[in-house]
């Protein structure tokens, strides 16, 4: 995908087609998300969104990271989550792209699981065994990063790339040993198999990961009060959560909300909220975040995945493709 040359027609090509004015006089926005319960499907499934914005809000659902990758490279996406480590690749080959909002910082929610019966207590257990991971994920940079603290070779093991529903039926069949995944495919595996490794664990050894909202660049500039409506929306809801977490439970209507939106178990959510950490947006505008220091963070996972053959370059600087113009707004 190499976008430097051709990133100007596709957004051009992008507004022209993705732009269109619906019977109601709203403006149609694709916002692409990978279906993860979180605060933000509540207010996504209420219409809190759409009614703040005042978009006619399409909202599609990806497995990974490389698909909402080439979906904002073509235009058709304005709006989407994007992990830590597709963000570092996009961000390499120059996708028009820009991160407005961090989404949540990655704990438990990504795991490596291993199935019971498959004899791996410890890391050094998976040598010799079979690992599926959506590679170019952050889930595959966390595996990546605890392989490297416990010193296993690539080699050492067969690594298997997999979306999320993929794996999950490679595990119904026995067929993979382990698998680095989030929500709700890691549920399901948990029903037979057991946490090894979260990533909040692996961010300790020196691999942090998240999830931001990134949107395309002109988009946003001719956008930019919808931007920032979309950012305290999100912050409500996640506010929400933040205030009172016990008040979410699986017969709350915020989980229902979530539920009906994404397909989860109600059940399992509140479980599996306990696994993301949501900045409050006076915190993500701080220096060690949008602030400043996210550019190096997005530099270092570029670097790790250059060195495990993810990437064929590391750029000089990432600080263009991170704002903290939209959440100042937010905050006014």
């Amino acid at each position: 995908m190499h976008a430097r040359g051709i990133g100007g027609l596709l957004t051009a090509i992008g507004l022209m087609g993705a732009m269109t004015i619906s019977a109601q006089g709203a403006e149609k926005v694709l916002i692409a998300t990978f279906g993860d319960p979180i605060p933000a499907q509540m207010a996504a499934h209420n219409g809190t969104i759409a009614t703040a914005t005042g978009w006619d809000v399409e909202w599609r659902k990806f497995n990974a990271g490389p698909d909402v990758i080439a979906a904002m490279a073509s235009g058709d996406v304005k709006i989407a989550e994007l992990g830590s480590s597709p963000l570092a690749i996009s961000a390499t080959q120059d996708v028009d792209l820009q991160v407005f909002m961090i989404d949540y910082v990655i704990g438990e929610a990504e795991s490596l699981i291993v199935r019971n019966g498959s004899g791996i207590e410890k890391l050094d257990d998976l040598k010799g065994k079979r690992v599926a991971v959506p590679i170019g994920s952050t889930s595959h940079y966390s595996l990546m990063g605890a392989l490297k603290h416990a010193g296993i070779a690539e080699k050492d093991l067969t690594i298997l790339n997999m979306p999320p529903d993929q794996i999950t039926a490679a595990w119904q069949q026995q067929a993979i040993d382990a698998a680095f995944v989030w929500p709700p495919a890691q549920t399901q595996l948990l029903e037979t198999g057991k946490r090894l490794v979260g990533a909040d664990k692996v961010a300790e050894w020196g691999y942090p990961t998240f999830n931001a909202w990134v949107v395309n660049r002109e988009f946003a500039k001719s956008h930019k009060k919808e931007v920032a409506q979309f950012i305290k929306t999100v912050e409500e809801a996640n506010e929400a959560y933040r205030a009172n977490v016990a008040a979410w439970t699986p017969d709350s209507p915020q989980i229902k909300a979530i539920a009906a939106e994404t397909g989860a178990e109600p059940s399992q959510i509140p479980e599996t909220l306990k696994g993301y950490k949501f900045l409050p947006l006076a915190e993500q505008a701080k220096p060690e975040w949008l602030g400043g220091a996210m550019s190096g963070i997005v530099k270092s996972t570029a670097s790790f995945l250059k060195d495990a053959g993810r990437l064929d370059h590391v750029s000089d600087d990432y600080a263009g493709f991170i704002t903290d113009e939209y959440v100042k707004q937010a905050l006014q």
